[in-house]
């Protein structure tokens, strides 16, 4: 260890349910590693829920935690005060409303303590007011849905983001990324190195590296005009392109795009078009509460009409209905 400081941090992870049990083990266990590897121990920490009971994973499985957020919050003044604390989300992250929780977070931040969030704990963050104007991750899944509620936050697709005492992770194993990264800056490379050794795991992936498959593997496709195009779709969903814009980015005719998407797709250009259109509108319609017809709009149909007939092709339910399971389910 440089100069022979001995580097201490003290992290509260604090579960919400239905927390991603992957992401926090892969936070959580580079550090265990990393004591290990250095021979004391250099971070600490502890769990906590609101209530102080466990909390249920999304896989079903309970954890049992040390602390309620009172007890934290009695924490603040005295030198048991943590130097980060972690916020754990995963499933149903939309609906969480805990404004005790969004103020503790902020008086933390305040007095200089780091804040973090694995998977999709980005939502609880915005909403305490952290994320304005400073760049985040969230999994790709959510992204649609936050991008749309809270637009002053800079979010990526990425693995993680670090920035301004802001800690958010895309989760899985993207958790571990940004802890050895974490480790990394409190420590060497060579530390690092040893906890790689230890997890089987060759590097730090970058910030930037993707979260999803690249759409060669994700799609099973070949053809490098094909993905061209579906690259072009995915980053034009609210003002869709007109086939012949297409054709004139890739330098292909129109009647060359639609046998090419024929052969491997199995369907015409339009009809994938639209199909991602409505994939992006069902994401938004689970995880904002955006009016129908502005979920319309932000996926590029004209009309709130169109849209549901659309809707309701593809997924044999209307939006409306879609949107009343999700309640329904999470009311369960």
């Amino acid at each position: 260890m440089p100069d022979g400081i001995l580097h201490k941090r003290s992290i509260v992870f604090f579960l919400v349910p239905d927390f991603t049990m992957m992401a926090f083990a892969a936070a959580l266990e580079p550090l265990r590693m990393a004591n290990r590897m250095a021979g004391y121990e250099a971070y600490q920490w502890r769990l906590a829920s609101i209530d102080g009971l466990p909390v249920s994973a999304s896989n079903g499985v309970q954890v049992a935690v040390g602390w309620s957020l009172a007890e934290e919050r009695r924490k603040m003044s005295s030198h048991e005060r943590p130097s980060m604390v972690i916020v754990c989300g995963g499933l149903n992250i939309e609906t969480y409303d805990e404004k005790s929780v969004f103020a503790w977070l902020r008086e933390e931040y305040n007095r200089g303590v780091a804040i973090g969030g694995l998977c999709t704990a980005a939502h609880i963050l915005a909403a305490a007011g952290l994320l304005a104007d400073k760049r985040c991750a969230i999994h790709w899944e959510n992204l649609p849905g936050f991008a749309e509620k809270y637009p002053r936050a800079n979010v990526f697709a990425d693995l993680f983001e670090m920035e301004a005492n802001i800690y958010t992770c895309a989760g899985g194993t993207a958790a571990m990324d940004m802890m050895l990264k974490l480790i990394g800056e409190d420590f060497d490379e060579a530390l690092v190195n040893r906890v790689c050794e230890q997890l089987l795991t060759d590097r730090i992936r970058s910030p930037s590296d993707r979260q999803r498959l690249p759409l060669r593997a994700r799609l099973g496709v070949q053809n490098s005009k094909v993905l061209t195009i579906i690259e072009l779709m995915e980053a034009n969903l609210s003002e869709p392109l007109s086939l012949v814009e297409i054709a004139d980015n890739v330098g292909l005719s129109r009647r060359q795009i639609e046998r090419l998407f024929r052969q491997e797709m199995g369907r015409s250009p339009a009809r994938y078009y639209l199909e991602i259109r409505l994939d992006r509108a069902r994401h938004l319609l689970i995880q904002s509460p955006m009016p129908v017809v502005e979920v319309a709009v932000a996926c590029g149909f004209v009309s709130a009409s169109h849209f549901s007939k659309c809707y309701r092709e593809l997924y044999a339910r209307s939006p409306q209905q879609e949107r009343a399971d999700r309640k329904q389910l999470l009311a369960a």
